[in-house]
């Protein structure tokens, strides 16, 4: 699979992410009180929350960058939270894309998106460099093969990190605010990315403050307060008319510029 398919489907048919009581500390500092949700496979679902409640952290989690206190986490049919796991097997299966970029500068577009397929998944230069081609040209940026991260926008190179994450295969893809460190004339064609990926059918887990991107692309959302999920459901409910009060007031604030610059944000 080079990146460009439609995620491959286990045999059990199993979900792609499921979280069981989760819980994770940093010291005294409880961020995720004991979270349950579920991703399935082909789905596309957006947690949402204020600065602080967990979000990043629960991301994290799900490929074990943080190692959780309690609960369990399976992702496409492997517990990642077991005793026997074995992690790079795992998120071989799972793309991340962070709010930075984290490329490597001295390497260009071409060189950031074959070096891990090299290093890691062992193929040749010739097969790392078709699919890298591929995978640039998914996201709209064939003509930058040749171009080091300096030379490019913030936008393209959160798109050769897509690019990236995409070439290794996965079946699941992770963002962690992936728009977040941009200007917001650059946020529409990494969106316009996501949603490529979310109609081709690739299962996406999301932490985003982009509400209109969650409305319109997300098949659920998950309201994530104080470590705990408060409430979640259809994306075009949760967006326009949530149940819970707190998520009623969360999405004011966010919606409404004015509120969102007294309010709590986004983080």
């Amino acid at each position: 699979m080079t990146g460009l398919d439609t995620p491959a489907r286990d045999a059990d048919g199993g979900r792609a992410i499921e979280i069981r009581g989760l819980r994770k500390s940093f010291g005294t500092n409880e961020v995720l009180r004991g979270i349950d949700f579920h991703v399935e496979r082909g789905e596309v679902v957006c947690v949402i929350g204020p600065s602080g409640s967990g979000k990043s952290t629960l991301l994290r989690c799900v490929n074990l960058l943080e190692e959780p206190d309690a609960g369990t986490v399976r992702v496409v049919g492997a517990e990642v939270t077991g005793p026997e796991v074995d992690i790079d097997a795992v998120r071989r299966r799972i793309g991340m894309v962070f709010q930075s970029f984290n490329l490597f500068p001295h390497l260009t577009a071409l060189g950031n998106v074959t070096i891990a397929q090299r290093k890691v998944l062992g193929r040749d230069r010739a097969e790392a460099e078709r699919i890298a081609r591929e995978n640039l040209d998914r996201v709209g940026l064939a003509d930058k093969v040749g171009a080091y991260p300096a030379q490019l926008s913030g936008g393209q190179q959160q798109r050769v990190a897509i690019a990236r994450a995409l070439a290794m295969g996965p079946e699941v893809m992770l963002f962690d605010e992936p728009t977040s460190a941009l200007d917001p004339e650059l946020v529409g064609d990494v969106l316009g990315v996501m949603r490529g990926l979310a109609e081709a059918g690739m299962t996406m887990l999301v932490v985003t403050h982009e509400m209109s991107f969650a409305r319109e692309v997300a098949d659920r959302v998950v309201f994530l307060d104080g470590g705990v999920v408060v409430e979640e459901g259809p994306a075009a409910r949760m967006i326009t008319d949530p149940g819970h009060e707190r998520t009623r007031v969360f999405l004011s604030r966010v919606l409404d510029p004015a509120a969102a610059r007294v309010g709590e944000g986004e983080g």
